[in-house]
């Protein structure tokens, strides 16, 4: 059967200053097939997707769709194409219903016919398998539901180019495999689809075509069944990369912190986190699953001391040999109390510039924010002989691109500035190590230089936490697995014996179903 071209990109090229985020890139995507982008963080892909879809302009080269070449100046042009484009950070209101929110901007008259919207949007829904309520408030939907949401909007508009960045990002096991059916289905409906993901077994199992990017270039296209992961991996990184997870024997386990009964409330009041406990064991890894928004962050912001605990207890038990008590109540410290009481702990937040790093300082200055707790003009005359020397090892170990060490962070790609965090709150020396989403925009050869570094405050015997959105990954790396689902814990399985589909289950049923265990 020939192939029917609904894009047709040639020498694409765009750029942001100096920075050549594409460069002469040519691209065909045809019609009754998925392509899956691939490439490490910050190679264009998204960039690339942007100007499909009307939110870029390219600087040289032009587009074709159906065969013929068009401009496209914003994102009514693609619709008016038939390409939509469902972005990894959901672009919905809230206290709309989802019917509002699929028919917002969209021209028409003052009055609407709401019965006929609904009608039409249930009828796209039952067509490919969705299950919506088309009256149900954006505030109460899971996050798969959004997700639905997003993608019945550039369908009611007619788009029959689908472009979906990260779509199995933040959806359980069970959501994952929902959402490629519907694809398979809008697939054998002629539709062109085109995903852009960084998971490698799901590009093996969904698409029919990868296309490979590197530093803003094709690398090339190859059949995904005549394709396989290492090769998809050495084409994206340029060089050969082992995919296994190392994940050393538990030697000894050694209590270093209890949390009972932690409860935390968010700004409306209600209860984020609900009546959490568990306990951390220096020389294990313990993995945090649940979708987003499941109480991971107010799990460990309460535990580092930077958010209000409402109810419960927490509990350091310092290691043998400390010159500080051997079980300290830190329930009611923040996170500089929790410092001046020479414990040892470090956090990695979700939230990289906000909170983990200050934009407008260089790596040097970022070091000694880590340990510098007395302010006042005398920082400025510091001693950063020692920081600079912490920067430059961070900057050669993990191989952060920048200029200098003293370029502000604010300058550096996200996953640069990750690689920056990480890198600094490891060589604090913690007992107690808590780190969310620690790989997020890192690229492969990057992330299993993270993994490498937990494994290895490990085997020193500090007690790992690691929230983590890729469950093969966590049940890779780590040792238990504590699952959230609506701020409870529904259960805490070991990572060696479990499977994603238990994990799953568990990230989505209420707390009285899963097994609690050590």
């Amino acid at each position: 059967m020939a192939e029917t071209k609904a894009i047709e990109l040639i020498n694409l090229t765009k750029r942001f200053g100096r920075v050549v985020a594409n460069d002469g890139i040519n691209l065909e995507i045809c019609r009754g097939e998925i392509l899956a982008i691939l490439g490490e963080n910050g190679c264009g892909k998204t960039t690339l997707m942007n100007m499909i879809s009307g939110i870029y302009f390219p600087d040289e080269g032009h587009i074709r769709v159906n065969g013929r070449s068009v401009t496209i100046r914003d994102p009514k042009d693609a619709y008016d194409l038939g390409i939509g484009m469902v972005h990894q950070h959901f672009k919905l209101v809230d206290v709309l219903t989802a019917a509002e929110n699929i028919i917002l901007g969209l021209p028409g008259s003052l009055i609407l016919d709401m019965k006929t919207v609904r009608a039409k949007i249930t009828d796209i829904a039952q067509r490919y398998g969705f299950e919506i309520d088309p009256d149900e408030k954006i505030y109460s939907m899971s996050v798969s539901q959004k997700q639905t949401v997003e993608i019945l909007k550039v369908l009611y508009r007619g788009a029959d180019i689908l472009i979906l960045d990260e779509p199995t990002a933040v959806l359980t096991p069970q959501e994952t495999r929902k959402l490629f059916s519907v694809l398979r289905l809008m697939r054998e409906d002629g539709r062109a689809i085109v995903i852009i993901t960084h998971k490698l077994n799901e590009v093996m199992e969904i698409s029919d075509k990868v296309f490979v990017m590197r530093r803003g270039r094709n690398i090339g296209m190859v059949k995904t069944a005549e394709a396989s992961i290492p090769e998809l991996t050495e084409m994206m990184v340029g060089k050969s990369v082992s995919l296994n997870i190392d994940r050393p024997e538990v030697t000894e386990r050694i209590l270093r912190m209890d949390v009972q009964g932690l409860t935390v409330l968010n700004a409306e009041g209600v209860k984020a986190l609900d009546d959490l406990s568990v306990q951390f064991f220096g020389g294990e890894i313990l993995g945090i699953a649940g979708v987003a928004g499941s109480g991971q962050r107010e799990m460990l912001e309460s535990i580092a001391g930077i958010q209000e605990k409402a109810a419960g207890k927490i509990v350091y038990y310092a290691p043998t040999g400390s010159n500080i008590d051997k079980a300290i109540n830190i329930t009611n410290d923040n996170a500089i109390r929790i410092n001046r009481l020479g414990i040892k702990l470090s956090f990695v937040p979700e939230d990289r510039l906000g909170m983990g790093l200050v934009k407008s300082m260089g790596m040097v200055d970022n070091m000694m924010v880590r340990s510098y707790r007395t302010g006042g003009v005398g920082f400025m005359y510091a001693d950063r002989k020692k920081p600079r020397s912490l920067a430059e090892r961070i900057k050669s170990k993990l191989q952060v691109v920048a200029p200098s060490v003293f370029a502000p962070v604010s300058t550096l790609s996200g996953g640069n500035v990750q690689k920056v965090l990480v890198g600094r709150e490891i060589a604090s020396d913690p007992t107690v190590l808590m780190v969310a989403y620690p790989v997020r925009g890192l690229d492969i050869y990057s992330s299993y230089a993270i993994y490498d570094l937990l494994n290895e405050q490990k085997r020193r015997g500090t007690a790992v936490v690691c929230v983590g959105e890729d469950l093969d990954v966590l049940l890779e790396l780590c040792d238990r697995i504590l699952v959230l689902c609506g701020g409870r814990c529904t259960g805490i399985v070991d990572a060696r014996t479990a499977n994603k589909e238990e994990i799953g289950r568990m990230m989505t049923m209420g707390a009285e179903a899963g097994t609690h265990g050590e």
